[in-house]
């Protein structure tokens, strides 16, 4: 039995959490997958407790009174609200967390490869004080190409790309390292912004972002489809102030999207092109892997095989990737510890 087994015993269960900025998924030690949630609170804002986390929190975001507020902490994959983040952190751990004499429990939190080392800190201090024994950060293109089952101990290199709700997470991986790797904060939110805008300056309808994102995944693409869907969109409109109703088509909605694609592919590309020669050989071979919520944006995964010439291949749950890196990592932790980020 390792050190790791034995101080196991004497404390909480393993948890993992990929904290994004649109939903955060948390695996437990012998449960699986036990939240899969947007990452929103609503708070009282007289009191500054807790109403609601996730999918009713979501709910409520541009419908609240003055006295509750639905927030989303996480901003381009980083804490912009330090104490409701730790407050959030504190509600999920202690929600899965069993209840035993020792409950403090291991963690393992996936990271933007861009993240700063304040950033690190403050990531690192809220998951201390919400209750876990240890915090260890893995950076999410790491923790995804391990969650889908890559070979990155292998000299080969693999290429990753997690596209989430904040960023834009571009790797190629060799020898269990980050070889190279790009980080953009253009990704899912920037999707639904585009959406939005696009409504506003096409049909002076003002809606919300929740709304936009509704949108994107009932009829958004990225290629044209064999059938085009449409959908009825609410809101208000910009000049009369009353509300109204369109009808707005995938083809619309794909054009809102054309530039928010345009530049992950082009970060894609750029990435491709600071990959040493001998890796990209190996690129050319498997391929690129695409995880991450974006990745369900139907389309997306051939529109990038087509501009970079490349097979794109993404698993059946891509969301899930990242979370389940940490849980191999927490797993088989002495083999993992090297691609842990240390020196915090």
């Amino acid at each position: 039995m390792g050190i790791w087994d034995l101080f196991g015993k004497f404390t909480g269960s393993n948890i993992g959490i990929d904290l994004g900025t649109a939903n955060t998924l948390v695996w437990v030690e012998g449960r699986d997958i036990v939240v899969n949630e947007p990452t929103v609170v609503a708070i009282d804002m007289r009191t500054k407790s807790l109403i609601a986390v996730g999918e009713e929190a979501r709910k409520m975001i541009g419908r609240t009174p003055e006295t509750t507020k639905a927030i989303r902490p996480i901003k381009d994959g980083v804490i912009a609200d330090f104490e409701i983040t730790e407050e959030l952190l504190k509600y999920l751990i202690r929600k899965v967390q069993s209840r035993t004499l020792f409950a403090k429990p291991r963690v393992v939190v996936a990271v933007p490869s861009g993240i700063t080392d304040v950033e690190r800190r403050a990531v690192r201090d809220s998951v201390f004080h919400a209750g876990a024994s240890e915090v260890w950060l893995i950076t999410e293109p790491m923790s995804g190409a391990i969650g889908v089952g890559l070979p990155i101990e292998s000299a080969a290199g693999n290429m990753i790309v997690d596209i989430g709700g904040g960023t834009t997470e571009i790797a190629v991986i060799a020898l269990s390292d980050i070889v190279c790797n790009t980080s953009i904060r253009i990704a899912g939110d920037e999707m639904n912004i585009a959406i939005v805008d696009y409504l506003r300056r096409r049909y002076n309808l003002l809606i919300g972002e929740t709304t936009g994102e509704e949108i994107k995944k009932q009829i958004g693409s990225a290629e044209d489809m064999k059938e085009e869907k449409a959908m009825e969109v609410k809101g208000r409109d910009s000049v009369g102030g009353l509300p109204r109703t369109i009808k707005i088509t995938s083809k619309e909605v794909r054009e809102a999207l054309k530039g928010t694609v345009s530049e992950i592919i082009g970060a894609i590309r750029s990435s491709l092109e600071k990959t040493p020669p001998e890796l990209s050989s190996d690129i050319i071979d498997e391929g690129i892997t695409l995880v991450g919520g974006g990745a369900l944006l139907t389309g997306l995964g051939s529109l990038i095989s087509r501009e970079t010439g490349l097979k794109v291949k993404s698993p059946a749950t891509p969301l899930e990737c990242v979370v389940r890196g940490t849980a191999r990592v927490l797993e088989n932790f002495e083999e993992y510890q090297k691609v842990l980020i240390h020196g915090m």
